[in-house]
């Protein structure tokens, strides 16, 4: 079962899948749907963006051929609306090769799985995702200087403007923001981040410092490049009173 929950009760998940195979979408919603989720399907990248449209979903399924519109463009689409940005993400393709892997998460998804694929490792990596993005409801803040993480709601504010994480940005900010001032790899970001240990996947790291760095404005300038090893959050200069 995959559930996201609050202090209070367990509320109905909704996952969209979109893949031209009709063997793929039928398996999928086997093996997802229970009395806590709800699965919509489309076989075409069109239909499936107006269906993410609609439904608001709390995470999409993505095949990267799609006809009309390519998934890649679905989730470099999502990625910049300000609505459906924090809406998790995961490609399906079967296309192994590192460089369409690199693709997809630099597009903004949050994981990438190749065909033929293991139900239960897809279940799991779900888990794993709605885990990150809804975890439990606590009362934690993180504030240092004009940057506010609201660790419950998931919310990052600066100077009290409300910044527009996607979920991979937002875990990449958190594990910075644990013990700032110490150098964080790239492979333990790779590791924390996006469960990945593969150097090609390195450059993925510094794309979304630097869109990080972008969208957190004046707060951006803390996340510090730290040369041949990897980036730490760097509270020097702060106004931390």
């Amino acid at each position: 079962m995959i559930t996201a929950t609050n202090k209070t009760r367990k509320r109905e998940v909704k996952i969209v899948v979109v893949d031209d195979d009709p063997e793929i979408l039928r398996s999928l919603k086997e093996d997802l749907e229970d009395p806590s989720v709800r699965v919509f399907a489309a076989s075409d990248g069109e239909s499936g963006l107006d269906l993410i449209h609609n439904e608001k979903p709390d995470l999409v399924i993505l095949d990267v051929s799609l006809p009309f519109i390519s998934g890649l463009e679905i989730c470099d689409f999502l990625r910049k609306d300000n609505y459906f940005s924090r809406i998790p993400i995961v490609m399906l393709s079967s296309r192994d090769m590192g460089i369409d892997r690199i693709n997809g998460l630099e597009t903004g998804a949050d994981d990438y799985v190749t065909k033929p694929y293991n139900p239960r490792e897809l279940k799991l990596r779900i888990k794993r995702i709605f885990w990150r993005v809804f975890g439990d409801e606590t009362d934690d803040l993180i504030v240092l200087g004009e940057l506010s993480v609201n660790l419950a709601s998931h919310k990052v504010a600066v100077a009290g403007s409300s910044i527009d994480l996607t979920p991979t940005e937002y875990r990449l900010l958190c594990e910075l923001l644990d013990k700032p001032g110490r150098v964080k790899s790239r492979d333990l970001l790779l590791s924390k981040v996006w469960n990945h240990s593969d150097d090609l996947f390195s450059r993925t790291v510094d794309t979304h410092i630097q869109r990080l760095r972008n969208k957190l404005k004046s707060a951006g300038q803390f996340i510090e490049t730290v040369r041949g090893i990897g980036y730490r959050f760097n509270t020097d200069g702060m106004d931390l009173s």
